[in-house]
């Protein structure tokens, strides 16, 4: 009984040891192997067949149509004034595109990017009211955000 005990533990152990070995043989645990041991193939893979759509950056036309709507309503301008708007802000967006794709030095940059401020602001007064004016920088300021209203906090005490 006790041979045949420490010889199913000794099978037992050259088994374990050998498992090893045999896993390493068919790709088991191996960087170059799969699970259903073969081997992989080096060469990759064909990708999806259909192309991927490479996303175009936007015109400036289209950047400056996004925002027309929410500016034209928050400083409720009229057909002309929308079109002073929509002209100065496709000029200043269409040349700060341009300065992107030139990649100038900082300062450079810097000094371009508040020329065409400058000038697109000069247009802006030229062209709009200055009320009107007032409320797009301060639109401008925030990012063509408009102001959320405050909502008057209601008085939840019952009438007795």
């Amino acid at each position: 009984m006790k041979s045949t005990h420490s010889l199913f533990i000794a099978t037992l152990l050259v088994g374990m040891f050998a498992i090893n070995d045999i896993s390493a043989q068919y790709g088991y645990g191996s960087p170059y192997g799969n699970r259903f041991g073969r081997r992989m193939s080096s060469v990759p893979q064909a990708g999806p067949t259909t192309p991927q759509k490479e996303e175009t950056p936007l015109t400036a036309e289209e950047i400056v149509d996004e925002q027309m709507p929410s500016i034209s309503e928050a400083i409720d301008l009229d057909p002309f004034e929308q079109a002073v708007v929509r002209t100065a802000l496709i000029q200043s967006v269409q040349q700060r595109i341009e300065l992107q794709i030139l990649e100038l030095e900082p300062l450079k940059m810097k000094e371009e990017v508040e020329k065409i401020r400058i000038r697109q602001e000069a247009e802006l007064k030229a062209g709009l009211p200055e009320d009107k004016y007032d409320a797009f920088m301060e639109l401008q300021e925030n990012r063509f955000k408009p102001k959320k209203k405050k909502k008057k906090k209601k008085n939840k005490k019952g009438k007795n």
